[in-house]
């Protein structure tokens, strides 16, 4: 079973889509858009194997619920090699960040401590923001070709800055893809270079969610199966991307079910963002907690599970159904959307990562996105240059 680039003529089998993933798994710093950077870069740029507008697509449907780089490697996965490629997918994307936070939980449990992290941190994360930058003006070039798709865009960005619901965001953009027939009209003009390209993450849900859960207070009495349950519960109320995990389990693992002090729960967050991947991984954390490597395991499966059936169901009538006229106009609404969501990541991400009294992270970033988005430098060796510079040079970042 193996599919064909569509410009290089290389074969592309399920064993190389698995290592693809898992190495965009591994490098994969910087949360949900950066790591779409990351997939844009190997799989629309480099293999060719899906179109920016199918990406775009992949993109957009998979911040329905639960992580997004995680559902759009799925996506991926099933429009390459069908149900087995979506598993596959997002077995090989997970893998090196689940094998790196359950050491990393061995490690804090065994010793109560952290290894230190922070110099090589504030390093990456200017050069995350640049990843953001190089992905927003890669996908834009080619989603953003009317005025329309432009102004698509900017609202897009501006409703992620004021909190609007990122679903809202999309199907309304949908909405009037469709009503101006925009793939249609879009075919009649040429591509726009000149977009505004404003420097990025997707602003979260509100934070009121219920309380689900009885009060336990003895980690020790938790089995497997209760475990499988109390995180596949939170699976279906993951709305809104990674951080949304924040206040959720916070709630429940801390307030209500008592498995984790404040401070662990803390730790835990600090140990799920120094780790490649999805913020999601913090479940993993947690389940390590409870029950070891096998409650991590369990938790991880349990939490991402919901999600993983809603995209499949997607994907599915996604290859059915996206061929049909109204279809199209209403996904060519959802691109430009999209670009304006990682944009606005970058403006939310931007005031943490770059420090204007200390103004070597802003030239880091502007060196970094020059490498990426036209040196085309691979984004790990950035990374490692960003680590690097910061654990070299900490006192000029602030």
């Amino acid at each position: 079973m193996d599919k064909t680039s569509k410009s290089t003529g290389e074969q592309i089998t399920l064993l190389k889509m698995a290592l693809s993933l898992m190495k965009v798994g591994t490098i994969g710093f910087g949360g949900g858009i950066a790591i779409i950077s990351l997939l844009e870069r190997e799989w629309v740029e480099r293999l060719h194997c899906l179109e920016v507008e199918e990406f775009l697509h992949g993109v957009g449907l998979g911040q329905i619920l639960g992580p997004l780089a995680v559902n759009t490697s799925i996506f991926i996965g099933y429009r390459t090699f069908g149900l087995v490629g979506a598993l596959v997918a997002e077995i090989a994307f997970l893998l090196p960040s689940i094998i790196v936070v359950i050491l990393l939980s061995w490690l804090y449990f065994s010793f109560q401590s952290i290894p230190s992290l922070k110099t090589a941190l504030t390093g990456i994360a200017p050069v995350v923001i640049a990843m953001i930058m190089s992905a927003a003006w890669s996908i834009g070039r080619k989603a953003i070709r009317s005025k329309i798709a432009l102004g698509l865009c900017l609202a897009a960005c501006l409703g992620s800055l004021t909190h609007i619901n990122t679903l809202w965001i999309l199907a309304i953009a949908g909405l009037m893809g469709w009503l101006f027939k925009l793939n249609r009209s879009q075919s009649h003009h040429t591509q726009n270079k000149l977009f505004l390209l404003l420097p990025p993450v997707i602003q979260l849900l509100p934070h009121n969610y219920p309380v689900i859960f009885a009060t336990i207070n003895a980690v020790a009495s938790v089995n497997l199966l209760m475990l499988a349950w109390v995180f596949l519960k939170v699976g279906f109320v993951f709305f809104g991307g990674g951080f949304v995990l924040i206040p959720i389990l916070n709630q429940h693992l801390v307030n209500d079910l008592g498995w984790l002090t404040q401070q662990q729960f803390l730790d835990g967050v600090a140990i799920s963002q120094v780790t490649p991947g999805p913020i999601a991984v913090l479940g993993t954390f947690a389940g390590y907690r409870v029950a070891g490597i096998p409650g991590a395991l369990t938790a991880t499966a349990a939490l991402f599970a919901p999600a993983t059936v809603l995209m499949l169901l997607i994907c599915q009538f996604y290859q059915k159904f996206h061929g049909i006229k109204a279809v199209k106009d209403f996904l060519a609404g959802v691109n430009p959307a999209v670009v304006g969501l990682i944009v606005a990541a970058a403006i939310a991400l931007a005031p943490k990562a770059l420090n204007l009294a200390h103004p070597l992270g802003i030239i880091l970033c502007l060196v970094s996105w020059f490498l990426l988005a036209y040196c085309q430098w691979h984004p790990a060796i950035v990374l490692v240059m960003g680590a690097i510079v910061g654990i070299s040079l900490p006192e000029f970042f602030g």
